[in-house]
């Protein structure tokens, strides 16, 4: 199953809707403190709703221990960022992934673009600068969850929807 690690957020009402996207996606969520805002359950429980009961989330106290983390995990770094030229959907997800999106003022430092392992962009028209970070995770994530054909099977079938 993906991952989505949220580096540095400075956003709760983002950083919310993140959490909410990966408790309906049943996406484990890695927040890379420290954040822009008090990130404790209260609060994103606030910006979060009732979902955040929903969703598997560890917290990680700087970059050094998330990356130590993930070494020891052995799990892909995958970056969404605006300085590359592979689109999204023509790089190959594995179910191991973690999916990285930065901070909303500021992205990520060099020091996180080198220690990724494959860097994304979402194509966009010329001279617009970036999505949303909510909307650029669910378009990550969906086409990864898509690919290693991880999204949740419901429990009960939408009406005339095909059974798997």
């Amino acid at each position: 199953m993906p991952r989505l690690a949220i580096y540095q957020p400075d956003i709760p009402q983002n950083t919310g809707t993140m959490l909410r996207l990966a408790a309906c996606l049943g996406v484990p969520v890695e927040i890379i403190e420290p954040a822009g805002f008090d990130v404790s359950d209260r609060n994103l429980r606030r910006s979060g709703m009732d979902y955040i009961g929903h969703t598997a989330i560890t917290r990680h106290i700087s970059w050094r221990s998330f990356e130590a983390w993930r070494q020891e995990n052995k799990a892909r770094l995958v970056l969404a960022t605006t300085k590359s030229s592979v689109p999204y959907t023509d790089f190959a997800f594995a179910p191991e992934d973690i999916i990285l999106v930065g901070r909303e003022s500021a992205g990520v430092p060099d020091e996180v673009h080198e220690a990724a392992d494959a860097r994304i962009v979402i194509p966009m028209q010329p001279g617009l600068r970036s999505l949303n970070v909510a909307v650029t995770a669910a378009m990550l994530l969906g086409e990864s969850l898509r690919q290693t054909k991880a999204f949740p099977i419901p429990a009960t079938p939408a009406p005339g929807a095909p059974t798997p």
